[in-house]
């Protein structure tokens, strides 16, 4: 194929050609999804339904649930539709798509993430200045740059790897990976996408680089405070953040910067989709298990959920019970 405009698909190779083992990939795959799902849905309808969670600090974590559904669902549900209905093919425009949205709530994520290490520092080192500083408007403010900032990075990331020309059409993953898609280059032009993973890398360091300024002032602040109540405090709003930093970071970069061999074609799929489903699914479990106001709302929701109907329905049977004995003793 001499250019991109001869392709109009490509050929996703999944984890295994055996129908058997393609149903249990698309029961894994939906297991995981349905999980991630549940989960982050819950911390987005605890932070919006109780008035406690109506902080700065929980609004940008209803936005990275939000970012990490999408982040999942751009690659899992494609696999997971392949898997089920026996098909390999992914349109051209639709590989475009899914590129430009794994990116979009990729970069997203991560400046959110950024975001939320200046959220704690301002909390923790400033804490006087707090309200003012992080107040309701800037918060909107500053999630509405890191969603327009993972738009236009998606953007022109997903323009210069699109400008390549193929001369195949065959991905070697489960969903459409810049660079297996640069592996199929047949120009110099791959230069270009070259130079953008290389901006990816400083901004990515850049924004790194801010997380540990940022918690080194906090950690020195935090160690300053003459209680050990005050310090379990302030790293109990630290410690979820820290850890989805790290589950981000660790399987992200093992992923791009693990060997390219043949030998690690089978755990090259699995390490993608690690990268893929441990950060959405894990990030509601870290915050509901860390967070002591987060725990308490989701034990309201439970209540009221299944508690109240109960109650509900031992009313009515009650009230049916007087209603009859009423009919018998006139």
């Amino acid at each position: 194929m001499s250019n991109e405009s001869s392709i109009n698909e490509f050929l996703l190779l999944g984890f295994s050609e055996v129908r058997e083992i393609q149903l249990v990939h698309f029961v894994i795959f939906l297991l995981i999804y349905l999980s991630a799902l549940i989960g982050n849905i819950l911390i987005i309808t605890a932070v919006a339904t109780d008035p406690g969670l109506h902080s700065p600090m929980y609004f940008f974590l209803a936005n990275l649930s939000v970012m990490d559904l999408g982040y999942i669902s751009v690659t899992i549900l494609k696999a997971m539709g392949n898997s089920l209905m026996n098909t390999r093919l992914i349109s051209y425009p639709e590989c475009v798509i899914q590129v430009f949205f794994l990116f979009f709530f990729m970069a997203s994520d991560y400046f959110l993430l950024t975001v939320m290490a200046y959220d704690r520092y301002v909390a923790i080192c400033n804490p006087l200045h707090y309200e003012m500083v992080v107040n309701k408007e800037a918060s909107i403010q500053m999630a509405a740059i890191t969603w327009i900032s993972g738009l236009f990075y998606a953007t022109i990331h997903t323009g210069a790897t699109f400008a390549v020309p193929f001369c195949s059409n065959i991905i070697n993953q489960f969903f459409c990976e810049i660079p297996q898609l640069l592996k199929l280059s047949c120009s110099d032009l791959y230069l270009i996408e070259v130079a953008m993973l290389g901006f990816s890398a400083c901004l990515g360091l850049g924004c790194f680089g801010f997380i540990v300024v940022s918690y080194v002032e906090i950690f020195k602040t935090v160690f300053r405070i003459p209680t050990v109540q005050g310090r379990e405090k302030a790293f109990s709003t630290c410690i979820p953040h820290l850890i989805v930093v790290f589950l981000f970071l660790s399987t992200g970069t093992f992923a791009n910067l693990k060997p390219t061999s043949s030998i690690w074609v089978g755990l090259d799929r699995m390490i993608t989709m690690a990268y893929c489903v441990i950060p959405p699914l894990m990030n509601p479990i870290i915050y509901s298990m860390r967070n002591k106001e987060i725990k308490a709302v989701l034990w309201k929701l439970y209540y009221r959920s299944w508690s109240e109907p109960i109650k509900g329905k031992q009313n009515c049977v009650s009230l049916w019970h007087r209603i009859q004995s009423r009919h018998k003793n006139p």
